[in-house]
């Protein structure tokens, strides 16, 4: 298990559950069509635990290029790593992506309307405004690593030896999950709560390869919103973080 496999395992359970809950809601004839909105955010709020304890041993789960992005412009992360980490979460995301179709195959034949089946891939506007579209990304992603880059890791105070660091094993993946949970209650609404380039371009990319009956078309024309505004959430956290530390 090196890394780069971490970041694709990670990144492939994150978007198999997170897309399978969408799938679970939206396409006809499951088990929990219509449950809403509720069900999705809790749902990949727990994928992200998912992805993040399968991982975070062995490559810090990174899990979305906007993450490695930001922590290497707050010094927290090797340039040279963060190539090898996006191709690594993108590839995690197609197979992803993909694995969800497969399990829910017969439940995509038997939904007639198109966008249904896009949304169980990539995210799309409630309200088609580019910029404001594009700001409600932006935010999210944004409280998505500055968040990320003051979590600390829990110690125990000793009157003889100070503070001693100890480990929560998977227990440490849950405030990171609890944050994408939070994220997608309040600030989700707007755009679908992307905030991660991965989790959005790499399922498109699978969305139009595909050979599903009357999909909808890739919307290509959306598609730089969720890789751009994350990106730019992210160097501002960054940015913001090396300020504040000087």
């Amino acid at each position: 298990m090196t890394a780069f496999v971490a970041e694709i395992i990670g990144t492939f359970l994150l978007i198999l559950l997170g897309g399978g809950v969408v799938a679970n809601v939206v396409l006809e004839k499951t088990k929990s069509n219509d449950l809403g909105w509720m069900v999705i955010t809790t749902a990949w709020g727990f994928a992200v635990f998912v992805g993040v304890s399968v991982a975070g041993p062995y490559s810090g789960a990174h899990l979305n290029p906007a993450v490695s992005i930001g922590l290497a412009l707050a010094g927290r992360f090797e340039w040279s790593l963060v190539l090898s980490y996006i191709i690594a979460q993108f590839i995690g995301a197609m197979l992803g992506a993909f694995m969800v179709w497969v399990v829910y195959r017969d439940h995509f034949k038997a939904t007639e309307d198109g966008s249904l089946k896009k949304a169980v891939f990539c995210t799309s506007p409630a309200i088609r405004n580019f910029s404001s579209n594009l700001i409600s990304e932006i935010v999210g992603c944004f409280v998505l690593v500055f968040v990320v880059l003051y979590f600390t890791n829990a110690n125990l105070n000793d009157v003889n030896n100070g503070s001693i660091p100890i480990g929560l094993g998977s227990l440490g993946a849950m405030p990171v999950a609890i944050l994408v949970w939070v994220i997608g209650l309040s600030l989700g609404g707007t755009t679908g709560y992307a905030i991660n380039p991965a989790r959005d371009l790499g399922p498109r990319i699978i969305h139009a390869i595909l050979p599903i009956k009357n999909k909808a078309n890739s919307d290509w024309s959306y598609s730089w919103i969720p890789v751009v505004g994350p990106i730019i959430g992210a160097v501002l956290a960054g940015f913001l973080s090396l300020i504040l530390s000087q």
